[in-house]
């Protein structure tokens, strides 16, 4: 049995995790203050929050590995050191080039929250675990979303460059804060070499039928979501609008409001298993696209459908999430930091895919391009669900799907 937490700990790493994946998706609400003060178009600066997430896919496969071979509190802290002085590099880019590449090592070194989710999940009882994860995964995305109001308002007031350099304070900061809170251990959990770390990554990829679908319902949901918040700058700024990059901003902070349910989800999954969770959400991205379509009205009604369709799509990704982590984090104990590897990576390869084609949608048909897209993602996770969610045979020891 665990030895159980202090208390506030899971409440600490929650907001860890929020502080940490902000990094990669503040960029996404200053595309048009990037693209005014480098002279390029929205298109090109876009691919400044698309390079975050590459950068932050790639982190997971290469880093997150290492937590089951090395002691994660010193990794952790090396991890934020290194974010910080890219955050630094980043605020002080002298070409959009060298912001691309500064904000590539961003993503890349940000993914302490993968590190942290799998430690939770072993400090803590089975009957635990998903709400535990629940509450983690609600620091993520509140992150993740208040990552936009934040970069759209200071990005505002004080230019583009300002988030980045207020940034590098709050993860130096978390350093700190990290090294004190944390456990000591756990020590290495295995001898195996890096190389040998990453073969089995994709390894368990290829033999887990239960990892390979939660990947992919993560993928497709993400993608959408993915799209849907890269593209939302371009919409609210433009002529159906024009409003100014602080209303990205307004706009996130009450979709923020969606992540009190992860905690909810979590307990959903641990009650009834993560199936049912997985195929409510799935739906309810479905209806968040079709919600999401009335935001071409414009004026009043389109920014209510705006509020309710992102909240909503919000709330999907995040429940989403909730139950494949509970899925995935009890196949094999020991192996908890490179499912999440291999999980993670899937997932975020789709958020860079959703970033860059939600871009070209809203460029080429319009924001209803964007809904359809997000459509067709939620699409494809329901058919697997309905070809794929089925018991699989499990080895003893093995939990069922």
């Amino acid at each position: 049995m665990p030895t159980p937490p202090h208390p506030r700990l899971p409440l600490i790493m929650a907001l860890a995790c929020g502080v940490a994946v902000a990094n990669v998706y503040f960029p996404q609400a200053l595309t048009p203050l990037i693209a005014h003060g480098f002279a390029v178009s929205p298109a090109t600066a876009a691919t400044v929050a698309t390079v975050a997430q590459l950068g932050y896919a790639a982190g997971i496969f290469l880093l997150v590995p290492l937590g089951d071979r090395l002691p994660r509190r010193p990794l952790i802290g090396t991890l934020l050191a290194a974010t910080t002085a890219a955050l630094l590099a980043a605020g002080l880019a002298p070409s959009l080039g060298f912001l691309l590449a500064a904000g590539a090592v961003v993503g890349a070194a940000t993914v302490v929250p993968q590190l942290l989710i799998p430690l939770a999940a072993g400090l803590v009882a089975p009957e635990r675990r998903g709400a535990v994860i629940g509450t983690l995964q609600g620091g993520l995305i509140g992150g993740i979303l208040l990552a936009r109001t934040f970069g759209a308002t200071v990005g505002g007031a004080l230019g583009w460059r300002a988030p980045y350099l207020i940034a590098a304070a709050l993860t130096a900061l978390l350093t700190v804060v990290l090294a004190k809170a944390l456990p000591p251990g756990p020590g290495p959990a295995g001898t195996e070499r890096y190389p040998a770390l990453l073969a089995q990554t994709v390894r368990l990829l290829a033999s887990e039928p239960a990892l390979r679908r939660s990947a992919l319902y993560q993928a497709t949901l993400f993608a959408g979501f993915s799209a849907a918040w890269t593209a939302l700058a371009l919409l609210v700024t433009g002529p159906t609008y024009r409003l100014g990059a602080q209303a990205v901003g307004l706009l996130a902070l009450i979709g923020a409001a969606s992540m009190l349910t992860t905690p909810a989800a979590g307990r959903l999954a641990d009650r009834h298993g993560p199936d049912r969770v997985n195929l409510g959400c799935i739906l309810g991205a479905l209806l968040a696209a079709a919600v999401l379509g009335l935001g071409s009205l414009g004026g009043i009604a389109g920014l209510a459908a705006l509020i309710a369709g992102l909240v909503l799509l919000d709330i999907a990704v995040q429940g989403n999430q909730v139950a494949n982590q509970a899925r995935i984090l009890a196949l094999r104990p020991e192996a908890r930091a490179r499912l999440n590897t291999a999980y993670m990576t899937c997932s975020f390869l789709g958020g860079s895919a959703g970033s860059a084609l939600g871009v070209r949608a809203q460029a080429a048909f319009g924001w209803g391009g964007v809904c359809a897209l997000i459509a067709l993602a939620a699409a494809v996770a329901l058919g697997t669900h309905t070809w794929l969610a089925r018991p699989i045979r499990v080895r003893p020891g093995r939990v069922h799907t």
